[in-house]
């Protein structure tokens, strides 16, 4: 399998498939509620590709020759797809988990039993530390491992990603908390499924991971560094997609900028 098959097996299906479904939940998300997806993927192209060019250029990970298109730097061309594929991917996720709160009103779907939306916290200050500090020490402890050879992995990931998800919980610690449920799933199931994705690239040599910039546990032969990885970018997707999305969303999806929409039905 080539890193391009890799693409049109795991990810284009799932993608495609949420974005034809994606004419349900348009009319709760609005005319410009997927441009939260372009922003989100243009951020993420953007800051991740010298990160990457890095993690190629000290051989953490890399390719087989025959695996890939071409090369832009040290990453392959599949590489950068993947770039903004992901965060696609995942965000729309995340609007289809919003489409489907409670009070949502999208056509044809039903509300996820359970998913719903915490009350407005009544000291949101402490909520915006308490969220952020997790991942400011997450950010130190990376920060170690950067001194480390077999935590350089784990650190580049912990130092670069930790941070910014620290800094979005001080913005917006409130309205994150208060869709809490909302990013666990939004969170858990693309995670789950890049990591079976990316344990079958690895086992068919489509990239692989160096032992030696590794810590060594690699459950169901995945290695820890990998799962942190698919975890904490999902954090950011969905993070970021909120960001940008609920001062346009109706408040029944926990949006802060418009009143509910009309859906048509009563």
């Amino acid at each position: 399998m080539t890193y391009l098959q890799f693409h049109l097996v795991f990810i284009l299906p799932p993608l495609l498939a949420m974005a034809f479904m994606a004419g349900r939940i348009r009319p709760r998300i609005g005319a410009r509620g997927w441009l939260p997806l372009l922003a989100v993927g243009l951020i993420a192209f953007v800051y991740t590709t010298p990160w990457d060019n890095y993690l190629v250029y000290r051989e953490i990970w890399w390719y087989g020759p025959d695996r890939v298109v071409g090369t832009i730097g040290y990453v392959p061309v599949e590489e950068y797809l993947f770039f903004l594929l992901q965060p696609f991917l995942t965000g729309l996720f995340t609007f289809h988990v919003l489409a489907r709160l409670p009070g949502a009103g999208a056509h044809g779907l039903r509300a996820i039993p359970g998913l719903r939306l915490e009350p407005p916290p009544e000291r949101p200050e402490r909520v915006r530390w308490l969220g952020a500090l997790p991942w400011f020490l997450l950010a130190g402890v990376g920060a170690v491992g950067l001194t480390t050879e077999s935590g350089l992995y784990m650190g580049l990931i912990l130092a670069w990603a930790a941070p910014v998800v620290g800094f979005m919980w001080l913005y917006m610690g409130p309205s994150l908390w208060r869709m809490i449920h909302v990013m666990g799933l939004a969170v858990a199931v693309p995670t789950l499924y890049l990591w079976a994705a990316d344990t079958v690239a690895i086992r068919n040599g489509i990239w692989e991971i160096s032992e030696r910039y590794t810590l060594g546990p690699r459950p169901l032969g995945l290695p820890l560094e990998e799962a942190a990885f698919f975890l904490i970018t999902n954090v950011l997707v969905v993070v970021g997609v909120l960001l940008f999305a609920l001062p346009g969303l109706p408040r029944e999806m926990g949006g802060t900028g418009k009143d509910p929409v009309p859906t048509g039905r009563t």
